[in-house]
Formats: C-alpha cells, sequence, structure tokens
C-alpha cells in the first residue's frame, strides 16, 4: 500500500501551523444590550437589539429558496423499456449574519417523483428493468456548519459542500438533483499574499444516490484528507497543488466488488490562465497533471497518471475549444489493478453528458473533444463531440481480440434565462459505442432533459 511519505505530512502540518496562528487573536468583548426605562403606567418598552449582537446575528440572516424540475428520458441498448424520470427538488437554507466571525447555514432539500416511481431506476426503487437516472426520492438536511473566520483564516466545521478547482478530483455534483456534500472539517487560510492554503478532513461523503443505502451506497464513510495550495501567478495564470488522501471502508453496502477498492492517493497540480487580446477576442488554456496510487484500506496494487490539456478562444459572442484528457489504465492481463479513478468528482461536467464512463474502465480513457458556444442576449447554446479511445491494452476474454477505441458521443444544449431568477434548459447527449466493446460502454445511449429551474 502507499503510505504518506514525511514531505506529504509536513505540508499538512504546515498549513495547520499557519491556521492555529491566525486563531490566537482574542475576540472583541460582548456589548450588552441596554433596555430604555419604562413610561409612566406603561410596560416597559422592549430591548432594541445592539448592533453585531447575537440577536441580530439570529433575526438579520438570510434566506434562500429555489426549485429545479427536471424530466430525463434514457434510451440505453440492452434495454427494452426506456427510463423516465420526472422530478422536483426544492431546498430551502438560512444563513445567519456574522456574529464575531461566526456565521452558520442550515439547507433542507427534498425530491419529489412527479408521476411513477417504477418508470426509472434510481438507484434506490428496485426498477432494474429500466435504465438508471441517479435521482432518487429523499427528503435530508443538505447542509449544515458553523463557520468561523477571523483576518485571513476561516475554519468551516458540519455538513458542507465543497468544490476545488474544476472539480475534477472533488466536487458537490451539482447536476443531479440530490448535491454531493462532505462531513467535513475545513480549514483556509490566505496570509502569504496570492496564496490560498485549503485543508479537510473528511468523515463521510454524502452521496447523490443517498441518503438510503440501494444499489450503491448513500454514503462513503472513511478517513480522507484534502490538501490544496493554490498560488496566484498574476498575467500568467493560477496554479493549484494539490495531494488528497482518500479512504474509505471497504464493508460498505451494495458497491460491486471492483468498486470497493475507492481508496486512493492522489497528488498533482492544476494550471489555468487566460490572455485577452481585445474587449472581444480572448484565449483561456487548461494544464493538469496528477499521480495515483492504491492507498489506506485498498487491496489494489497500482499506478497511473491522470493529465488534461485544453485550449480555448472566445470571439465577441462565439466561443471555441479542444481539449484531450487522459485517465490512465493498465492492462486486463495484469492481476489487482484498475484505472485512475475519481469518486469524488463532480463526473457529469468530464467525459461526455451520456455519463458512460462514471467510473474509469481497467484500460483507462482517452478522451479528445471538441467543441463550440454561443450567447445572444439570453440564449446560450453549446455542442460537443467527443472520441473515446483505452489508455492500455484492452484485451476482452471473451471475445478473444483486444481493441482500442469505445466509440463517440455528441452533446447540445440550449438554455434561456427568462430574468435573474428563471431559466430553462434543454439538453441531449447521444453515445455510440464500437463494435464489440464489451461492459456498460458497449452500450449505445441517448439522453434528453428538460428542465426549469427558479431562484428566491
Amino acid at each position: 500500500m502507499t503510505q504518506v511519505n514525511a514531505a506529504r505530512l509536513l505540508s499538512i502540518a504546515v498549513a495547520a501551523a499557519l491556521c492555529a496562528t491566525a486563531t490566537q487573536a482574542a475576540d472583541a468583548p460582548l456589548t450588552p444590550a441596554v433596555a430604555p426605562a419604562a413610561a409612566p403606567a406603561a410596560p416597559a418598552a422592549p430591548a432594541a437589539p445592539a448592533m453585531n449582537s447575537f440577536e441580530t446575528a439570529i433575526t438579520g440572516g438570510k434566506v434562500h429558496f429555489d426549485f429545479r424540475y427536471r424530466y430525463e428520458q434514457v434510451d440505453q441498448e440492452g434495454f427494452s423499456d426506456d427510463a423516465y424520470a420526472s422530478t422536483l427538488r426544492t431546498r430551502l437554507n438560512y444563513t445567519t449574519a456574522e456574529w464575531h466571525g461566526l456565521t452558520a447555514m442550515l439547507e433542507a432539500a427534498n425530491v419529489l417523483v412527479v408521476g411513477q416511481y417504477d418508470l426509472y431506476n434510481s438507484t434506490t426503487n428496485d426498477a432494474t428493468d429500466r435504465p438508471v437516472v441517479a435521482d432518487p426520492r429523499y427528503t435530508e438536511i443538505n447542509q449544515a456548519w458553523l463557520q468561523y473566520k477571523i483576518g485571513s483564516f476561516t475554519g468551516i466545521g458540519g455538513r458542507q459542500v465543497i468544490n476545488l478547482d474544476n472539480q475534477r478530483f472533488v466536487g458537490n455534483v451539482g447536476w443531479r438533483q440530490n448535491d454531493q456534500t462532505f462531513d467535513a472539517v475545513t480549514l483556509k487560510i490566505g496570509a502569504i499574499p496570492r496564496t490560498q492554503f485549503f485543508y479537510s478532513w473528511v468523515g463521510n461523503v454524502n452521496r447523490i444516490y443517498g441518503p438510503e443505502n440501494g444499489q450503491y451506497p448513500g454514503n462513503l464513510d472513511g478517513n480522507t484528507s484534502l490538501l490544496n495550495a493554490r498560488v496566484d501567478l498574476g498575467p500568467v495564470g493560477q496554479v493549484a497543488l494539490f495531494d488528497y488522501w482518500e479512504d474509505f471502508d471497504p464493508k460498505q453496502c451494495c458497491v460491486p466488488a471492483r468498486s470497493n477498492n475507492l481508496s486512493n492517493n492522489s497528488y498533482g497540480f492544476h494550471y489555468t490562465g487566460a490572455y485577452k487580446f481585445s474587449d472581444t477576442v480572448k484565449a483561456n488554456w487548461i494544464g493538469s497533471w496528477a499521480h495515483q496510487s492504491d492507498y489506506g484500506q485498498s487491496t489494489l496494487d497500482y499506478g497511473a497518471d491522470y493529465y488534461l490539456l485544453e485550449g480555448g478562444l472566445g470571439l465577441k459572442n462565439f466561443g471555441l475549444k479542444v481539449g484531450y484528457e487522459v485517465l490512465g489504465g493498465n492492462d486486463y492481463d495484469e492481476a489487482n489493478t484498475t484505472g485512475f479513478q475519481t469518486p469524488l468528482a463532480t463526473l457529469h461536467i468530464f467525459q461526455g453528458w451520456a455519463d458512460m464512463f462514471l467510473s474509469t474502465p481497467k484500460a483507462g480513457v482517452q478522451d479528445f473533444y471538441v467543441g463550440g458556444s454561443a450567447n445572444f442576449g439570453n440564449f446560450a447554446m453549446q455542442v460537443v463531440y467527443h472520441d473515446f479511445g483505452t489508455d492500455a491494452k484492452a484485451l476482452d476474454t471473451t471475445l478473444l481480440h483486444t481493441f482500442s477505441s469505445y466509440g463517440n458521443e455528441w452533446d447540445a444544449s440550449v438554455g434561456y434565462k427568462f430574468s435573474t431568477r428563471y431559466e430553462a434548459l434543454l439538453k441531449y447527449a447521444n453515445y455510440s459505442a464500437d463494435r464489440d466493446v464489451p461492459g456498460t460502454q458497449g452500450l449505445d445511449t441517448t439522453k434528453t432533459w428538460l428542465q426549469f429551474a427558479a431562484t428566491f
């Protein structure tokens, strides 16, 4: 098993020491509220809350309410019936005003199935005769956290959303109706100019399949540390250095055998930049690399690399991007190996919207993609083409041949904002598998979404 080396432990210790130093500042004393004198022959008037009082913090907070209705249809090879998911997500949260550096937030969420619940496989309703749409009905506390902020230091404890860099390794999976949230303690410090240190210890991951167990566990219990240091490089962009130790309990409910080895250690960098040629012409780019190996309670023995290169060009209302992303793999004839996995990522925004590569095949994935976008007033349009290949030798022992290509995919979307509060989205994905590709990646799949959202 790969162990945390001394250099990485030292990096965490340094970040923790900086955080401890920042918290040594003493709090300002509280100023009690003073009630006015009572008028003759009348009851005393209630005391007005003092500025920055506890009462003002509670009553002066902000309420946020949103709902999102989505209709999703999935036509997938191997199923005689399509999936039809009609769901309504409602979220309500309240965030207090700041009181001596303290802020609290509570958010409740509910997903209601509009119509029949057996017309799609939600992963919890046993409708396995239809394709999966991972939007189970549920009611739960989505977020509940307490934050303390003083100077450049911020500490957050409780159930929270964590999005790091482009969410390729850690994200909240915002596309699905149930967010992925983290029961964690997070420390952030920006004492060094142009630098932001982030560390989070995660004891439990609340997954999109939950809160109840079904085909997949609703939670991932474990002992995970996320370390990320972002540096602003000025006109040449910004770079983040990261090291993530993800260790999950191997006795999770309902997980297929290979998925039971999600524990891993991944370290690398993520670099982004942009250059503005004029008011209407600009370029942007992304470069990322990481190495992953087995870690913690994993029973595997492997090493795999990840890298991403993407370039974009904006011309007034139009955009063009070209990219190449690789999640490294291992030959099928090697025992105890797997492809590069990102179990905590927001996976839907990578490798096509049809979600054919949520779990990286053992031979890895090479994704070459090109896309275009256009914006006209309140309209936003996008088209992307993907070509998927293997990264390592993919030997299918049943068909007795090797293959190097999984297939290709077309994605398209049209969105319209009625105002700052209301928006609609029409979205489409079509994945065409190459002949004789085994597993999920060998299934032709078409998905269509119609969505309406409102925020208050």
